[in-house]
């Protein structure tokens, strides 16, 4: 079942100037709400607020996907396949180090998607995807 409602994620950046910068400037994310230890950002639609922990480390630890090495954990959000490969070409443009480059998985299969992942200046890993077919997203 899709959900109804615009999920909510909180997390941990560990240089809060850098990370609002990240999402704003990088992401096109709009800051909704600030104070001097979080912000709110509309991310593509759903509430995402990154909280300072000067703390956090970050990512540091993968599992193996089609030959990559994805970060665990991670997020993000699945959009449409025009978009995805808009996002992809921007972002290369402003020199984003990714994780695992743009690609398509399972590409003359079922199930034909487009992933990338990178990290944000705090160590956050995001996954933004794409499916060919949108309504076979959760098919097998």
């Amino acid at each position: 079942m899709a959900p109804k409602e615009p999920f909510h994620l909180a997390l941990p950046v560990n240089d809060i100037d850098k990370a609002r910068d990240f999402y704003t400037r990088v992401l096109k994310c709009k800051p909704v709400r600030s104070a001097e230890a979080w912000v709110d950002f509309d991310f593509f639609g759903h509430q995402l607020v990154i909280h300072r922990n000067p703390i956090h480390k970050g990512h540091t630890f993968a599992n193996i996907v089609d030959g990559h090495s994805v970060p665990v954990p991670h997020f993000g959000i699945v959009m449409g396949w025009d978009d995805w490969h808009a996002l992809a070409d921007r972002l290369k443009k402003t020199g984003v180090r990714f994780v695992v480059e743009p690609y398509i998985r399972h590409k003359n299969k079922f199930g034909k998607q487009a992933t990338m992942f990178f990290l944000d200046p705090s160590g956050n890993a995001l996954e933004f995807k794409a499916f060919a077919e949108p309504a076979k997203r959760f098919s097998r």
